[in-house]
């Protein structure tokens, strides 16, 4: 409990009571006390995760959760060991992260009884919306009506603050305006939106009840923790309340919570951020996040074979630090969100990032913009399923499944632990409907799904949901087979022709270590493997002489294991 101790007093000086830092301890040591289950140790191959909406399918008058399970027992189980559940309590907005509640479940998805049954096949993820939560909550309720021991809890500022400094995600306004119970009117810090109103940490009595929702995932059986845009969660004006100091230390206080609790148990930040900001998290690699979300790779990979080159993603590749065992990332290229761009910046010249927001965008994904400091605006993230970020509107289905199988072979060969996200699983298109009906852009990667329609067409022998969901799910499970691709294996970046991507995944055994070539662009390229010995492609299972030429053809990719004699 000492560095918990110090911890807090690092955050708060003399001003937590005495009295709430004994109620904090004894909720911390209840549940430790509460917990039998232990973690997986660490990480390896075999863990891949599966992101998903918890009534992502529904059946009629059955729990989405319920459906869920069956699904993932059914065709999910052999490829994913454990699953991400987006926020699945009752909400008010934003597909789930404007939380009403945070220790209940939505009802149309079930109770916690469906969490545990799904966790008995499983290991589980859970989102911790630590940043705010929705103004439709019985907490912002007690705030607005001046009810006692509810004072400080979000931020009140008046709207003449110069806030000029304030790093925004979004083009709404950073203050919203709401009435009290004694006729004022008040501005309140909302960094995402009116309905998601920031919770205070300056106030520890906000500390407290934000610990005990950590604690109650943790009982429930949460494995990962994801703690979702936690770069904002303190706030001191006059600087960019983003990734302050605090923040760090809100961030190492959870992790050292985690740690007595529930030891093994990985926490994840979301930070969507250029890349050295997003590693800051991993703190001196064992103080804050385990695992950090590597943003950079779903802008860079698309980038890669939009252009046809890999240099920029070789460049920014051939520079990661692995974290020696005790951090490493959180690997994706979809998620419920878009395609960060800010996370590109810094990697990719600002003239390259327009000019792939203007092809993607004339080709049908959606724009989402921010606001910078000096008043002007930039693009903040695409919004596209990854499947038509890929390609075009006019190309062939055959066009779509290479480039959108060559993106998941690059991201399943990368240094971490990889993610997939369910409407990448499935093959689905951009969602238009979609947006018209939930009037945002972000729905169009958010489509639900009838478990009856999605069954039916994971049989239809032709179509691209059923190749796509065959296809990755075999290659997907042949990367949990090699021992190479262990998240702590060390990546090496080869020297290739721009419209080659070659890494090297070396084990200690060098009978696992794989060679993986890419082919980024529309074109057959020839090329020589950098060594002049036998390979074999354990894709294929064809075997490859590295003394001869070898030619690959648009979009073709390889897994070559070097142990053959």
């Amino acid at each position: 409990m000492d560095i918990i101790n110090n911890l807090i007093d690092e955050i708060y000086q003399a001003t937590f009571p005495l009295a709430s830092r004994e109620r904090l301890l004894s909720h911390i040591r209840e549940a430790r006390a509460a917990i039998k289950t232990p973690r997986k140790p660490s990480w390896d191959e075999k863990d891949v995760v599966l992101i998903t909406y918890a009534d992502q399918l529904r059946e009629s008058e059955a729990p989405t959760l319920a459906t869920f399970s069956r699904f993932y027992q059914q065709h999910l189980r052999n490829t994913f060991n454990l699953v991400h559940l987006l926020p699945f309590f009752p909400y008010s907005s934003d597909d789930g992260f404007s939380v009403i509640d945070y220790h209940q479940v939505n009802p149309i998805c079930g109770d916690w009884s469906d969490i545990a049954e799904l966790h008995r096949h499983t290991r589980l993820m859970f989102d911790f919306v630590c940043n705010h939560m929705s103004a439709h909550s019985a907490w912002f309720k007690h705030f607005l009506a001046l009810d006692e021991g509810w004072d400080d809890f979000f931020i009140s500022m008046s709207p003449a603050t110069d806030l000029s400094g304030v790093t925004r995600p979004r083009t709404s306004p950073l203050l919203t305006p709401f009435d009290f119970a004694n006729g004022e009117k008040r501005f309140i810090w909302t960094t995402f939106s009116a309905d998601q109103i920031d919770l205070n940490f300056g106030n520890p009595q906000v500390l407290i009840r934000m610990v005990d929702v950590l604690l109650d995932y943790l009982k429930k059986g949460a494995d990962y923790v994801r703690l979702d845009a936690v770069g904002y969660m303190w706030k001191t004006p006059g600087t960019s309340c983003i990734h302050l100091q605090k923040t760090h230390q809100l961030v190492k206080l959870f992790r050292a919570i985690a740690d007595v609790v529930a030891p093994g148990t990985v926490i994840i930040t979301e930070t969507n951020v250029p890349h050295k900001d997003n590693i800051s998290y991993f703190g001196n690699g064992h103080d804050e996040a385990q695992m950090v979300y590597q943003f950079s790779l779903p802008p860079l990979v698309l980038h890669a074979i939009h252009n046809g080159s890999s240099r920029a993603l070789r460049q920014w590749a051939a520079s990661l630090d692995l974290g020696a065992g005790a951090t490493t990332f959180f690997n994706f290229l979809a998620s419920h969100d878009g395609i960060g761009l800010n996370p590109a910046r810094g990697i990719l010249p600002e003239v390259e990032i327009v000019a792939l927001v203007r092809d993607l965008a004339m080709e049908g994904a959606l724009i989402s913009y921010k606001n910078n400091p000096d008043g002007t605006t930039s693009p903040y993230e695409i919004n596209v399923t990854y499947m038509d970020a890929l390609n075009k509107q006019d190309d062939d289905d055959d066009t779509r499944l290479r480039r959108f199988m060559l993106a998941h072979a690059l991201l399943l060969a990368f240094p971490g632990v990889p993610a997939i996200y369910i409407q990448s699983i499935l093959g689905s298109r951009n969602d238009m409907e979609g947006v018209k009906a939930a009037g945002h852009n972000r729905a169009i990667n958010r489509e639900k799904y009838s478990a009856a329609e999605i069954e039916q067409q994971l049989t239809a022998e032709d179509g691209l949901r059923k190749q796509v969901f065959t296809r990755l799910s075999a290659l997907i499970q042949l990367r949990t087979r090699q021992p190479a691709f262990h998240p702590d294996i060390p990546l090496e970046i080869l020297d290739s022709d721009n419209a080659l991507l070659m890494l090297r995944r070396r084990s200690d055994d060098d009978q696992h270590s794989l060679l993986c070539v890419y082919n980024l662009s529309h074109r057959s390229i020839d090329t020589r493997l950098p060594e002049e010995r036998k390979y074999r492609d354990i894709i294929s299972g064809e075997i490859i002489d590295g003394s001869n030429p070898l030619s690959l053809p648009p979009w073709h990719y390889l897994w070559l294991k070097t142990g053959i004699t």
